[in-house]
Parts: structure tokens; sequence; C-alpha cells
């Protein structure tokens, strides 16, 4: 126990204090869609199917469908994502909160409070669409 305390100790006294870190709330929205889109059943993250519609002129955002609010460090996130069609939709949005929180926590240090999963759509296999036309 003794070597684990001195080795804290130690790594306290590397640390200096020379300002402050802020993390933009883009840069957790962006980490929070990336998160997002890791798990299996999210297709993609709502309004990116409309940067498909106008090609490859409209500008990709990685914050699409995402909405987060950093105060007194606890965030707060919002997504809107198309699952792909199949999959369990409570089963896949926890699993959606889960590691969105992780991503969050472990990349910024900060603590988050609610992650909040709006599923805007199902999206169907290439083939079934072409059935129904």
């Amino acid at each position: 126990m003794a070597e684990k305390e001195q080795t804290a100790a130690e790594n306290r006294e590397h640390d200096i204090d020379i300002g402050t870190v802020r993390i933009a709330d883009d840069v957790v929205a962006m980490i929070a869609g990336y998160a997002a889109q890791e798990v299996d059943g999210v297709a993609e993250m709502a309004g990116t199917s409309t940067q498909r519609f106008f090609g490859k002129s409209a500008p990709k955002r990685p914050t699409q469908g995402v909405r987060v609010e950093v105060a007194d460090g606890q965030v707060r996130a919002d997504l809107s994502v198309i699952m792909d069609y199949g999959f369990n939709i409570p089963a896949t949005s926890s699993k959606v909160q889960a590691r969105v929180k992780q991503a969050i926590e472990n990349m910024t240090g900060l603590s988050v409070a609610d992650v909040n999963v709006r599923i805007a759509g199902i999206k169907m296999p290439e083939n079934q669409e072409d059935k129904d036309n």
C-alpha cells in the first residue's frame, strides 16, 4: 500500500498547474457522436441522410444529431440516432447511453449526468427498400 501512495505522491509532484483547460461543447458533442456510432445497431446519426441527398457539396458535421450542455463539470447529452432494422431498440439505446457516458468521462474527465437517446428513424436493408418500390 505504501508503494501506491508514494507513486501517487510522485505523480502529483509532476503535475504543474500552469493554467486552465477548457473543452468546447462541440468537442464533447463530437465524442458523443463518434461513440454512439460505434454501437452495433446504430446506422447513423439523424440528419446525415440529408447530407447524402445533397451529395458531397454538403459539409460533413460530426456533431449532427448531437446536442450537449456542459455546466459545472456536468454533461447532459441528447442524441438523435437512426437505427438499423432488426435491432432491439431499448437494448441498443442502453448500449448507446453507456458507450457515450464512458467515452465522454474517459476522454474529458467530465461527469455525465444524462444521455438521452431519441430514435429518429429505422434504416431498412438495401434489398428491402428496393422491394417496396
